[in-house]
């Protein structure tokens, strides 16, 4: 094998790239499975707030999708529980009722086709500091992804049970990915449950680092050339989905894999470069 220790480092990210697409397996969770594992890893990441938040992503119908039904919370979330729902809200399959507040998830969907799966959630660090009103400042390798891609919407509309809000919303975040609001808390958008799983994660942290460093002193910027670099390296399906296997399996170790229909002492897990993920996965 011919070294590479004199490789130009783009000829080595192409390299590394082209790696991961057959080193890295794809997740074959359903997409039931995948919406509930999203719910139990964003509650083991302190995402929840009672019954406040929504996680949907589109089913198989044009205009419904999937969404956890009001009264539960994320850690009560399965597979079996979700409800299908249309752009207005009325219940399709399942019981009982979405939260009302999906109504922007709607008005996304309809404004984004590229956008597959919403979480909205009001996470500490986010929640607290929506509450300075001011926009979510990318400034740290790890958080990345989000860099040039976080809209801020500076008002606080009220409660966002109205199509003028939803209008607003998906006005706000336009074509970005996610969208911080001020006395609120966060909306990501991805184009697959994976990614957008992983930029919820993201962005509690980033706001997690912006209050720390701002406690500190003075928030620098990024090297604008050097952050879409490092955004671009690690937004790619293949990563999003490794980083998703790996937070799904830390939730199954902390007790939720009974989401997807693992017991308690259900889950194993195989480390070779073929089965990154649960060994069981899309096989209930």
């Amino acid at each position: 094998m011919d070294s590479t220790m004199n490789t130009p480092k783009s000829d080595l990210v192409a390299l590394a790239q082209r790696r991961m697409e057959t080193a890295i397996a794809d997740n074959v969770w359903t997409k039931r499975q995948k919406l509930a594992l999203t719910c139990r890893i964003l509650f083991e990441m302190g995402h929840d707030s009672g019954l406040s938040g929504q996680i949907t992503t589109r089913a198989e119908d044009p205009g419904t999708y999937y969404t956890q039904r009001l009264g539960l919370g994320f850690d009560e979330v399965t597979e079996h529980n979700l409800i299908t729902v249309d752009e207005d809200l009325n219940v399709l399959a399942g019981g009982g009722m979405a939260n009302p507040a999906n109504r922007f998830h709607s008005w996304i969907y309809r404004a984004r086709p590229d956008v597959n799966c919403i979480v909205h959630t009001h996470p500490l660090h986010i929640a607290a500091l929506s509450m300075l009103e001011t926009p979510l400042v990318v400034s740290q390798m790890d958080t990345c992804p989000l860099y040039d891609e976080c809209a801020f919407l500076d008002r606080w509309p009220g409660i966002p049970v109205g199509n003028e809000e939803g209008e607003l919303i998906a006005g706000t975040l336009g074509a970005k990915k996610a969208l911080f609001l001020a006395h609120h808390g966060q909306v990501v958008t991805g184009a697959t449950i994976e990614e957008a799983c992983v930029l919820a994660v993201l962005i509690e942290r980033a706001a997690r680092l912006q209050l720390l460093a701002m406690a500190a002193g003075s928030v620098q910027p990024l090297d604008p050339r050097l952050a879409a670099e490092a955004r671009d390296w690690v937004s790619t399906p293949k990563r999003h989905q490794a980083a998703f296997a790996y937070y799904a399996r830390r939730a199954v170790r902390a007790g939720h894999g009974a989401c997807i229909g693992f017991g308690a002492d259900a889950p194993h897990f195989s480390a070779d470069e073929h089965h990154h993920s649960i060994a069981t996965e899309g096989g209930l």
